[in-house]
This record gives C-alpha cells, structure tokens and sequence, in this order.
C-alpha cells in the first residue's frame, strides 16, 4: 500500500540545512529498500512530502518519526493518508 505523508517543517533553516545530509541518506535507504515512493521539499523549504510504500499506516508512521528530520525536530507536524496511484508519468518524475 502507498501513503502519502504532506509534512510541515521548522522555519529554522539552520537546522534543516544541518539534518538534510542525514535525511537523504536516510530517505536514500528507504528508496532502495522499496520503502519510499517519491520525495522532495517544497520550493518554499516550509515542508514536503513523501509517500512510502508500507503494510499499514502505522508502518508509514514508524518510518516519517525514524527519519532525521523527525528526530531532530526539523517535521513539525505531519498528516499521513493511504494513496492509490492511478495514473504516473515516469518522464515528468525525473529528477
């Protein structure tokens, strides 16, 4: 199952430039343990979102508060829904 996680980050951009190393490598992990669908932050650095691939929500949960930005206080707060794709475009997905 996919859940989508839309999450709203701390306006102290020292420390999320200080945990962003860590949190990629973090993400990076999951991506290539088939964890984590799609990332990224908004433009404004005021947030993003991710959506995991995971047995339940509460699986989704375990794996956005493992996540340095989750640990070093840079999610403020966070909401996670279950998400069906039902359309994808990989060429527009590209990074």
């Amino acid at each position: 199952m996919k859940f989508a996680a839309v999450i709203d980050y701390t306006t102290d951009a020292a420390k999320i430039a200080a945990t962003r190393p860590a949190h990629r490598e973090y993400l990076k992990n999951l991506l290539d343990t088939n964890r984590l669908v799609i990332s990224g932050p908004f433009t404004d650095d005021t947030g993003g979102i991710l959506v995991y691939n995971a047995d339940s929500a509460e699986q989704a949960e375990a794996l956005i508060r493992g996540d340095p930005f989750a640990q070093a206080g840079v999610f403020v707060s966070w909401k996670i829904r279950e998400w069906r794709v039902v359309m994808s475009n990989p060429k527009l997905c590209e990074v």
